[in-house]
This record gives structure tokens, C-alpha cells and sequence, in this order.
């Protein structure tokens, strides 16, 4: 199929961006996405011209790396997919597709579709980690733990930290990440002992890194590749009062 993409085109972070009218032609509906930039790609170089920087790494929707903005959406028009994993089945011959970079004041254009999800990066080094000895797997497999806890944990943790649920919010907060994190480690008794100082210390980075805050859109919800839930985000609302109140 034949396909008119409009990327956004921005050499560096300073300077103006602007979109461009790419063909391309004789498209497969057998490859990803990121498979058909690289083909755009290859024929942009062909030409003499730069092309189009884009984030990638596992390409099985693993890692987080990836992350574009399909027609108005996070990862694109499929549900519970990364971008990565999305195939070019999903449009139609003819079809013209607009492609941005995940927009959010916390989140700066690097180059093109690239952006700098560091903040996130600086959440989890705020607490979003046990610092304390917990002992080796013998012993975590030793400790029980409610099946509902459990998973509620797991859940938590199949956020990869992609940042799709900043770039679907209209105030582009990183609620749903946060809390998910937060969730993973304070439903395990492993989390405990740093539970209260955890919570403090990663919202109140979140607040610093200029994400705004929930605003109840439910976009998040809808954007992740995980189907991580909303409902972490009153978690964590519930677990940041509770440590500031100085409950144990």
C-alpha cells in the first residue's frame, strides 16, 4: 500500500520544528511500524537526506524504548500494543499518517520522534527501589504473601516506562507511572520498611521534573501498552497522605 506520513522534523532540542511530507510507497502489511520508518529511512539516505530519528531497542515491546505519537495517540490506533509492535495492517492503502514525538514540558525534543525521558529515570532514583538487605530468592520465596497483594504487584510491574501515559494526558502527568511503581514495591513485604519515604520522595520529584498532576482523564489508562489501571493512582494518593501523617 501506499501511505503519505507528515513527521515531525526537529534537528535539536533548540531548535523549531516543523512536519514533513514523506511518500511511501509499496508498503507491506506484514512489517511493524518501526519497519516502515526504517524503510522510509533507508530511502530518505538514498536521496542524500537525513533521516528520521526515532527511539528503538528490543522491538518486542519489552523495553520502553519506543514511543511516537500515531494520528493523535500514544503507540498508535491499537490498544494494549507498543509501537513497536504495531503492524502497518492496522491502516488502509492511501491513508495519511501523522507522526509526533510524546509531547510533555517534561519530556524535551532531542531530535525528531526522540525525546528525553530522563524524568522518569530521576523518579525511580528518588525511591523507586529496596535498599534494604531482603535476603536472596530462597528467602523471598520463604516470605508469603497475600494473593491479592501479589497481584496487585505484578500488575504494577508490567509497566516497561515508556511514558505513552504522559504523552496521553492533557495536563502530562506521570501519575499512572509513579503509582505504579510505588504499587509494585509497597504490596510486597519487602517494600515496607522504606514504604513511607518512598512514597514522599518519588511524588515530590514527579512534582519537581514540572509533570502536572492527574487530572482524571483516564487517557493514561487508555495509552498504556500494559493496561496498567488508574486505580494505582489512588494508591498512591492514599499512601503519600498516610506517610505524611506519619502512619506506620
Amino acid at each position: 500500500m501506499s501511505l503519505t506520513l507528515k513527521v515531525w522534523r526537529q534537528p535539536s532540542a533548540d531548535a523549531p520544528g516543523t512536519f514533513q511530507t514523506i511518500a511511501a510507497k509499496d508498503v507491506s502489511t506484514d512489517i511493524s511500524f518501526l519497519e516502515m520508518l526504517d524503510i522510509v529511512n533507508d530511502g530518505l539516505e538514498a536521496r542524500g537526506e537525513e533521516p528520521v530519528a526515532f527511539d528503538h531497542d528490543c522491538r518486542e515491546g519489552i523495553c520502553g524504548s519506543c514511543g511516537a505519537v500515531v494520528n493523535g495517540q500514544a503507540h498508535g490506533p491499537q490498544a494494549a500494543t507498543t509501537l513497536c509492535q504495531l503492524h502497518m495492517r492496522k491502516f488502509n492503502d492511501g491513508d495519511t499518517i501523522i507522526i509526533e514525538p510524546f509531547r510533555a514540558r517534561a519530556f524535551p525534543v532531542v531530535k525528531d520522534l526522540v525525546v528525553d525521558r530522563g524524568a522518569l529515570d530521576r523518579i525511580i532514583q528518588a525511591g523507586g527501589y529496596i535498599s534494604v538487605r531482603t535476603g536472596a530468592a530462597p528467602d523471598a520465596h520463604a516470605v508469603p504473601v497475600k494473593k491479592d497483594d501479589a497481584e496487585r504487584a505484578m500488575d504494577a510491574a508490567a509497566c516497561i516506562g515508556c511514558g505513552a501515559c504522559v504523552a496521553a494526558c492533557p495536563n502530562a502527568s506521570a501519575s499512572l507511572f509513579t503509582s505504579a511503581k510505588i504499587t509494585q514495591l509497597c504490596k510486597l513485604p519487602q517494600g515496607h520498611p522504606e514504604r513511607n519515604r518512598r512514597v514522599v520522595a518519588m511524588v515530590r520529584q514527579m512534582d519537581a521534573e514540572g509533570f502536572g498532576s492527574c487530572s482524571k482523564h483516564y487517557e493514561c489508562q487508555a495509552a498504556c501498552p500494559k493496561e496498567v489501571k488508574v486505580e494505582n493512582i489512588t494508591l498512591m494518593n492514599r499512601e503519600y497522605l498516610r506517610a505524611l501523617a506519619g502512619l506506620d
